[in-house]
């Protein structure tokens, strides 16, 4: 027997308890283990996963107010729902694939159905404590690690509900801190999609009356074209307006979760918007032209469990609705009537959008001359695009679940990408090698934007041209030096994705790579830092004979030493955009010829550590 055969034996499988499953795999169940520098890093999975069950007490009839506390790292979540039975109060904290909304009666519509969020919590969390009172009694368990540390019960003076407090473990989620403007955003949604809840998070209240509305209109960085359209229906709703800007803005839910990379019904929502419109109008425009500067949101609700992309429920893959109606089938009758019905009521509306759809087609045509030659540039590009070390598996490829890790490197100079492209993973990610600066698209005509080879080839690449749903990677990385002319570049790419894509920012794709600018080392070990205050505390933890490495520029770090920061503890930060950014004025303050302006800006901002960290 050979000796691989003699060491695999039965000493080599091992069945892990539940709770050290998910502290094992915590990926699986809560997504990114970031330190919640972004909106989707899991510590925010796990105040969401304990107010979902409590909206679903809400969705169902019972309790109109949930009380939420931020106080550091501790989080508390009370509703003034049913309470959860005592009999399984234990269990449904601590075993897997407990709930009561696997029957479909008692939680129907609900967000969460498979009986693990609620558990992931309590696994990921160094302390984690729950009640439940009903009729004047209660029973209480406290864990840690989820662990059963003790229980409680006896007779409370308190209405009804559950209250769950919890600190998320720095041994799963390390350095990590709450950033409130991301939980703010997830209270404020839950309440748009909830009309008649009121939410309290660290006291104040947030609580919509018109739905969907509330949050287009609160969310309009510029003035509509025309009054937001809203309609109602069962399990059904929406809302659209046209604006001036590029790119669509459709913010999409399904049973209350916001599915931020959109999915099937969002899809549905955007062929069935320019169907409508298509016929009402009876003129034969281009689907991309009757969605330009569209500003929405569409919200569907369904009886069956909805399938997700992952357990972090950001994207929707569910075909059908309900048994034998699919998500395309009811979205698209729905809206053809309704919104067909609307505008016939609204003929004043009808031209509006009839004036602004020409315009679209009109500047898309204004260079159709261009087009061709782009396209047969683009299609040769595709085909054999030398920048480009792509990956094997692509956003867009639903039958692989490591497409949610798909991403692409845009690096400055062949160096980098050298470097990156030999220590990455060739299964998830890509690299984009850029030839010195891009153009600036604001201070460019169209022509030479849409003509440039560097930019063709780059949009080439993401496959973005036809359809943002082509999209081929999840993230799309800009890893520039840290230094005047990297970050000029980043500035200059920035300004291209927020004026023609603007939808790949708001939909969460694009992010700055932070690399390191020092490594600090001795005989034993190698720290990273990227700032001065970790280069102080690498010092203190390697003490006498160390030595410091200043970073210039990517190209002049080693492929070993990229395989630190690329990997699972990659560092980014992500491109965001304020509901109350206006484009257009950004980018002609930043990046046009409004240079005095920008100049008194600097100096009125400019940091001491800032110029320390560019030196």
């Amino acid at each position: 027997m050979s000796e691989i055969l003699r060491d695999y034996n039965e000493d080599s499988i091992e069945t892990l308890k539940w709770n050290a499953h998910i502290r094992t795999r915590p990926g699986m169940y809560i997504g990114s283990t970031g330190d919640g520098s972004l909106p989707e890093d899991g510590i925010y999975v796990l105040v969401k996963e304990v107010i979902d069950n409590s909206i679903d007490e809400f969705a169902t009839g019972f309790g109109k107010e949930i009380y939420i506390t931020i106080n550091e790292r501790e989080v508390s979540v009370r509703d003034y729902g049913r309470g959860i039975p005592f009999e399984k109060l234990i269990a449904a904290s601590s075993n897997l694939m407990t709930g009561g909304k696997f029957k479909g009666e008692i939680f129907k519509r609900s967000v969460g159905l498979n009986g693990v969020g609620l558990k992931a919590v309590n696994a990921t969390s160094s302390h984690f404590f729950i009640r439940s009172v009903r009729d004047g009694q209660f029973k209480s368990a406290t864990f840690a690690e989820g662990e059963l540390i003790e229980e409680n019960s006896g007779e409370i003076n308190e209405k009804n509900g559950t209250f769950v407090q919890f600190i998320a473990d720095d041994k799963v989620f390390v350095n990590y801190r709450y950033n409130l403007e991301f939980i703010e955003q997830m209270v404020k949604n839950y309440a748009y999609l909830n009309i008649g809840l009121a939410l309290y998070l660290n006291g104040t209240k947030y609580k919509s009356e018109n739905g969907l509305l509330d949050l287009v209109n609160e969310n309009l960085a510029e003035e509509p074209l025309y009054p937001p359209i809203h309609i109602l229906g069962e399990d059904i709703e929406f809302v659209i307006t046209h604006g001036e800007s590029y790119g669509e803005n459709i913010a999409s839910f399904v049973n209350g979760q916001n599915t931020t990379q959109g999915g099937t019904h969002l899809a549905a929502f955007r062929e069935a918007i320019a169907k409508t419109i298509k016929g009402h109008l009876k003129k034969d425009y281009e689907p991309a032209d009757i969605r330009q500067s569209i500003v929405g949101a569409i919200s569907i609700r369904m009886d069956k469990a909805p399938d997700f992309g992952n357990q972090t429920k950001t994207k929707l893959t569910s075909k059908d609705i309900s048994e034998g109606i699919s998500i395309r089938t009811f979205i698209g009758d729905f809206v053809d009537e309704e919104l067909d019905n609307y505008l016939h009521k609204h003929p004043d509306i009808a031209t509006i959008i009839n004036k602004k759809v020409q315009e679209s087609e009109k500047e898309r045509k204004a260079i159709s001359g261009l087009q061709k030659n782009i396209k047969e540039k683009t299609q040769k590009a595709s085909i054999y695009n030398k920048k480009l070390r792509d990956c094997r598996v692509h956003y867009n490829d639903t039958r692989n679940p490591l497409s949610e890790n798909s991403s692409l490197f845009i690096t400055e100079g062949l160096s980098a990408s050298g470097s990156i492209t030999k220590i990455r993973d060739v299964n998830t990610q890509a690299v984009f090698s850029l030839r010195g600066k891009p153009q600036n698209c604001i201070q460019k005509s169209e022509k030479e934007v849409h003509a440039n080879e560097e930019l063709i080839l780059l949009k080439a690449a993401l496959n973005v041209d036809e359809d943002l749903e082509n999209l081929r990677y999840n993230k799309i990385i800009i890893a520039t030096d840290a230094d005047v002319d990297g970050m000029h570049i980043r500035l200059l790419l920035v300004s291209f994705f927020l004026k023609y894509y603007p939808d790949l920012i708001r939909q969460g794709h694009v992010y700055i790579l932070q690399t390191p600018l020092f490594r600090v080392r001795n005989k034993k070990k190698s720290i990273y830092c990227y700032s001065e205050d970790e280069k102080t505390a690498a010092i203190k933890e390697l003490g006498n004979g160390h030595e410091i490495t200043r970073f210039k520029g990517l190209g002049e770090i080693s492929p070993d030493e990229f395989k630190g920061f690329i990997g699972e503890e990659i560092r980014l930060d992500q491109v965001r955009l304020d509901s109350d950014d206006k484009i257009a004025d950004l980018l002609e303050f930043y990046m046009g010829k409004n240079t005095p302006g920008r100049q008194d800006f600097i100096r009125k901002n400019l940091r001491s550590d800032s110029v320390m960290e560019i030196i």
